[in-house]
């Protein structure tokens, strides 16, 4: 008998819908199927490919509404900011569609005076099936910047969501093929189940896989994935920081960390956990944010700023986090340990907690900010620095914001403003150490999701010059330590 999985809402708990836990042979026999349907897809060129992904962006435009309701149902957030997810989704569908073509056309290289009778050229072949296993906090956006790079770079993919938004993978699924009801079954498949469906799903023959999520979850995957050679990419974690400068203009900085922060619950890998601000504006920021944040509130109906944590085993961790940070010396400036309920957190701002503390070292994914007070931007840099993960980060100056930038050891920055780098389809997006590895998004998302292929083709022969056969003739050996002074001894 089938195990069943249940989608919960999380603010209610009212079941959304229920789902197989597939097993290791159905997810091989689905994989099977897509490789199938790669066929079809790789010949689509192209042309095609941007057809059916243009169909699919205006599929999704067109019935947006059902898919942001489910969202809210699914995953909890308020219907607008589940509007700006897929907002942003159908932003990365239409730049792969349109640009993967020039991204990934075959291009000559020079074959050097050695070889000058042979043509050179660069391929990018799409790896064939990708599985992508997403996360649960932004379930549209987050695989869809694997999804979308990978379809269009030829790859047919096969979709694992995180076990808490199955439907809302299953809508987008089979959105793709009600918009291109010509294509064959198999181009995006969806699987459902927990974790040993995705470690089938490592195991099934994919080609390639990508992971969003905790570096924990990601470490089992690569594990699972070392078994068969199967490559990976990781965006994993991270523990964001913002570093005001006394030159800042405080009023916005207070109010792009504060969305920052607490956006989505604060279940956001690029969001900002940390600050770092000048003491000479340390007050004056805290302050505007908490005129800010006085108006920001957690719950369902309208006006709610951000919904309930969807993942209940999280809440735990930002209790510890919080009463860590305040028995390491931190205060409470904005909210408390009270704020922390069975479903929703209020945000809460932590004043100078050691360095050490949990809630500055470890990724805390809940509504809360540390701010910790700084004598010099070249302290706020070192101390931004010293954590394990190197996702993303903001920088707000008038004047300094470059030096700063070009010291802060992170994959992604925003100037004078927050997570301006995930909303740009051009943009790559990755992370360093516990942040992961490997790019989606843009033209390096596009490539991460083919191999290169190197073609020298032999143009005409050069007479008496055999150079790569056993016919050689002697003077050409004589010749070769002249022609390695020649060449490479100057």
């Amino acid at each position: 008998m089938t195990r069943q999985q249940i989608s919960l809402n999380p603010a209610t708990d009212e079941v959304v819908a229920t789902f197989p836990v597939h097993t290791e042979d159905q997810v091989r026999e689905i994989v099977a199927h897509a490789r199938y349907a790669s066929i079809w897809w790789k010949q689509q060129g192209f042309h095609g490919r941007r057809r059916a992904l243009l169909n699919w962006k205006r599929y999704l435009a067109g019935h947006n509404a059902e898919l942001v309701d489910l969202l809210h149902r699914e995953n909890g957030k308020p219907r607008p900011d589940a509007g700006l997810e897929l907002l942003l989704a159908i932003e990365h569908i239409d730049w792969n569609a349109r640009h993967a073509g020039k991204v990934l056309r075959s291009r000559r290289r020079n074959p050097g005076l050695l070889l000058a009778n042979f043509s050179a050229r660069v391929d990018h072949v799409a790896f064939g099936v990708v599985g992508v296993i997403g996360p649960w906090n932004y379930p549209i956006f987050t695989p869809n910047g694997s999804i979308a790079t990978a379809l269009a770079a030829g790859n047919t993919v096969v979709f694992k969501p995180s076990e808490y938004t199955p439907a809302v993978a299953q809508w987008y699924v089979n959105a793709f093929a009600d918009a291109n009801p010509e294509a064959p079954t198999g181009i995006l498949s969806l699987i459902t189940g927990d974790g040993e469906t995705g470690a089938a799903l490592c195991r099934s023959g994919v080609d390639k896989i990508a992971f969003t999520g905790s570096a924990a979850t990601g470490r089992k995957v690569m594990s699972a994935c070392a078994e068969v050679m199967v490559p990976v990419v990781m965006e994993l974690g991270g523990k964001d920081a913002a570093i005001v400068a006394a030159d800042a203009d405080i009023a916005a900085a207070a109010d792009a960390i504060a969305f920052g922060a607490m956006g989505n619950s604060g279940q956001t890998c690029v969001g900002i956990e940390r600050v770092y601000v000048e003491r000479a504006v340390r007050d004056q920021f805290l302050d505007k944010l908490r005129g800010v944040l006085a108006d920001v509130r957690p719950g369902t109906g309208i006006g709610a700023s951000y919904g309930p944590m969807t993942m209940p085993s999280q809440i735990p961790v930002v209790r510890r986090h919080v009463e860590d940070a305040v028995a390491s010396g931190g205060e409470t400036v904005i909210g408390d340990i009270g704020d922390i309920g069975e479903r929703f957190i209020a945000p809460i701002v932590i004043l100078d907690p050691g360095h050490e503390s949990a809630a500055i070292q470890e990724e805390t994914f809940g509504p809360t900010l540390t701010v910790t007070t700084v004598t010099s931007l070249s302290e706020a840099v070192d101390l931004a620095n010293d954590v394990r993960f190197g996702l993303g980060g903001a920088v707000f100056s008038r004047r300094r914001a470059r030096e700063v930038v070009e010291r802060l050891d992170t994959s992604q920055v925003s100037v004078n403003s927050v997570l301006g780098f995930a909303g740009m389809a051009r943009l790559p997006l990755g992370g360093r150490g516990e942040s992961g590895f490997g790019r989606i998004h843009g033209p390096e998302g596009l490539l991460e999701f083919t191999r290169t292929r190197a073609v020298a083709t032999q143009r005409f022969p050069v007479p008496g010059v055999h150079l790569l056969s056993f016919r050689r003739a002697p003077w050409i050996d004589r010749l070769l330590p002249h022609l390695i002074r020649l060449l490479h001894a100057r």
